[in-house]
């Protein structure tokens, strides 16, 4: 199961006392997910169709217990290899129909489409976080939490969307808008806002789910961080050693290694006889130990020796 229908499914639970609350949700589930039929002069139908049998079942409910209106819901099998059944839920024209589109904000007084979310649907903080909690169950979708952030609620109206990212911007969680062929997206990209988005449409379950596989990756990303650092340094490491093991026996060649000084000679058969050992190692291995700069220094002696070879 995708992560977006276990978040839907959630939702689709979450208890709502309020019927403020409850035509909120219901008007953004009709907005996004819904389909208009003009039947006649001030005559409407409607429909809608999804894939989540729980936000099928919290629609029609709403419609009858809200509204009283006469629906039907039917399962549609689509692809027979895959067995995806998808809901329509069909309201067929009748008398309250119209005033129903009304209250919901979609249709104004004239009986056209209104292009805007209704201001008294979400004047309300609680019917706010609802019309945003049914804007996510019409057409929204958000990532597999064990994967890059990516949370969208897509539209086909602009005006709509627009209206969303308000709503979105009043609970300060940073949205962005994008406009994709005939579709519009509010999305979000940063984590924390995603959280605040659960949280605020009562998504407890998805939330801590998320948490969980947020630390855990970047648990992950901490140790893949240190992992390359340590191999980064190990690569260096290595390479300054095979660099410096020149250097020695270029000066034994063409010098002779007996003819340095003390110092110098100690270090070099150190870094001679101890290859795989790093600088730090080669200082403590040294009579007296020495410290990683003092290493440095002869070591840098030894080159500025076998420089002078080369002339």
């Amino acid at each position: 199961m995708s992560f977006t229908k276990e978040v839907k499914n959630e939702l689709a639970r979450f208890k709502l006392n309020k019927k403020c609350c409850q035509i909120a949700e219901l008007a953004a589930i009709l907005r996004i997910d819904g389909t208009f039929h003009i039947k006649g002069k001030g005559s409407f139908a409607i429909h809608t169709i999804g894939e989540n049998a729980a936000v099928a079942r919290r629609t029609y409910k709403f419609l009858v217990d809200l509204f009283g209106l006469d629906s039907e819901i039917v399962a549609v099998r689509g692809d027979k290899l895959k067995k995806v059944f998808s809901y329509v839920i069909y309201i067929p024209p009748q008398n309250s129909l119209n005033e129903v589109l009304r209250q919901t904000g979609i249709l104004n007084d004239a009986a056209m489409i209104r292009d805007r979310i209704l201001s008294q649907l979400v004047k309300r903080n609680c019917c706010a976080a609802s019309y945003l909690r049914g804007a996510f169950l019409g057409g929204g979708a958000i990532s597999d939490p064990k994967k890059e952030s990516h949370f969208e609620i897509v539209v086909d109206n602009k005006q709509i969307c627009l209206d969303i990212e308000k709503l979105f911007n009043h609970f300060k969680l940073n949205p962005r808008v994008v406009t994709r062929k005939r579709n519009h997206s509010v999305y979000l990209k940063d984590s924390e806002s995603i959280v605040r988005f659960l949280a605020l449409t009562g998504a407890y379950n998805s939330l801590l789910e998320w948490e969980d596989n947020k630390i855990l990756k970047d648990v992950r990303n901490y140790a893949n961080r240190m992992v390359n650092c340590d191999t980064a340094n190990l690569d260096r490491a290595v390479r300054a050693a095979s660099s410096q093991i020149e250097i020695i026996n270029k000066i034994e060649e063409v010098f002779g290694l007996n003819n340095l000084t003390d110092g110098l000679k100690e270090i070099a058969y150190l870094r001679l006889n101890n290859p795989e050992s790093d600088i730090k190692e080669l200082g403590e291995l040294c009579d007296p130990p020495l410290s990683k700069s003092a290493v440095y220094h002869r070591l840098r002696r030894l080159s500025k020796l076998a420089e002078k070879f080369d002339d």
